[in-house]
């Protein structure tokens, strides 16, 4: 299994799991050609695409989903509320919801649940491949953690969890007062102590490695979001690895659990 953050951020996000045959895009947030030029740079072939999973229709996430699915020939994925708010772009698009059972696609079987977001019908997603056992979960753009979300979540082995702002940078940083309060709203983004909390919250022994996703360019710093997660993380007696992803940067990290190994390219 292969798992490479082509980015992650305000400017985009995209995520890409191999599992055998089986190569999902989970959120589209870049350009057709810079989706491309990430995904070669961390040796994913876009031309093998089976889907494109899509958690909301904000740009940073779904920009480039209909034309890199209409090139490639792949099917669509998303809730209705969140197709609903693509429907003007969707022409010929080959567009799926998700069951409410899970979605089988290829070796990997997809479970969603709805997150607390200003966006139509916004979803974290819990990805299992068949073959191996492995379970990936990748939650941001949250304005809270939800009892639905930790159920979503409880038991993965590697966590992508959002820690989008610090609280003090945020009530200091550059933004008008409105949108402040959007961004640590119960709408808009977890800030590193909500990521602290969440992540300790989920913290189990087969817990391998959590990675922190989304993080503010203007309102946080990696280092900053590291100490706040791994403190929370430490006082549960996680042993495993903590990983910050960037949005420029790609991140390559070695994973390993009981059963099975997974490797982050660069």
């Amino acid at each position: 299994m292969k798992l490479a953050v082509l980015g992650t951020g305000s400017r985009g996000n995209a995520v890409a799991l191999t599992a055998g045959d089986t190569t999902l895009l989970i959120d589209a947030g870049f350009g057709r050609a810079a989706l491309r030029a990430r995904a070669e740079r961390v040796g994913v072939d876009v031309d093998q695409l089976t889907a494109v999973l899509v958690t909301h229709e904000h740009t940073d996430h779904a920009s480039g989903a209909v034309a890199i699915t209409s090139e490639v020939g792949c099917p669509l994925y998303a809730t209705a509320g969140t197709l609903r708010a693509l429907a003007s772009s969707l022409d010929g698009t080959d567009a799926r919801t998700f069951e409410p059972d899970g979605t089988a696609i290829g070796r990997i079987h997809v479970h969603a649940a709805r997150t607390r977001h200003d966006a139509a019908e916004p979803v974290a997603v819990r990805l299992t491949d068949a073959g191996s056992g492995f379970r990936l979960g990748i939650a941001y753009d949250l304005g809270s953690a939800t009892p639905r979300l930790l159920r979503l979540l409880t038991g993965v082995h590697c966590l992508m969890l959002e820690a989008n702002h610090d609280e003090g940078m945020l009530r200091s940083g550059p933004y008008p007062a409105s949108v402040r309060q959007r961004i640590a709203g119960t709408r808009g983004h977890l800030s590193n102590w909500q990521a602290a909390r969440t992540a300790a919250d989920l913290c189990h022994d087969e817990l391998e490695t959590v990675v922190l996703m989304h993080i503010s360019q203007r309102c946080n710093r990696p280092e900053i979001a590291r100490e706040a997660v791994g403190a929370a993380l430490q006082a549960r007696g996680y042993r495993g690895q903590l990983f910050v992803a960037e949005q420029d940067t790609a991140l390559r990290v070695p994973v390993r659990t009981r059963q099975l190994a997974l490797e982050l390219f660069e």
